[in-house]
């Protein structure tokens, strides 16, 4: 079995992608075809340095990550992790804390000085795999639907 992480530049490698975070966005007040989420990453790329990352096992994609580097006074230059996604059938084999020892090396390589991210309040289990990967809850995370 070989494992294997890389960043997914193509439309093609974005398509790729679709089902995997549609799994983990299915709860999101938002409905997604695969046309309206290429046109979402082109416009992320643009504006938020927006990239994601594909973890692959023998060349079929199973885990992905989005994220994009940010700048604050609170955490200095930082990797934002927007999702983190395994597909389903592939929970709980190790692959997701592989994917986010990968991002937290690639974060210092680009000179970041924190990872961080936000989890939905009733995502214990997810709560769980970041402590335990000895991420700490630093913060809530409030917002306000406009309109």
């Amino acid at each position: 079995m070989e494992i294997q992480i890389d960043e997914l530049k193509t439309e093609d490698e974005w398509v790729a992608a679709f089902p995997v975070l549609m799994q983990f966005w299915k709860d999101t007040p938002r409905e997604f075809t695969q046309s309206s989420f290429l046109a979402l990453l082109h416009e992320l790329q643009e504006t938020e340095g927006y990239r994601l990352f594909g973890l692959f096992i023998d060349e079929s994609l199973v885990a992905v990550a989005s994220v994009s580097i940010r700048m604050s006074a609170w955490y200095g230059r930082y990797l934002w992790v927007y999702d983190l996604v395994t597909e389903k059938a592939h929970r709980s084999n190790g692959y997701g804390n592989e994917l986010v020892s990968f991002l937290k090396q690639w974060a210092k390589d680009q000179s970041c000085e924190t990872i961080a991210l936000a989890s939905a309040l009733g995502r214990e289990d997810a709560h769980e795999f970041y402590m335990d990967g000895n991420m700490e809850q630093s913060s809530y995370v409030f917002r306000q639907t406009l309109g």
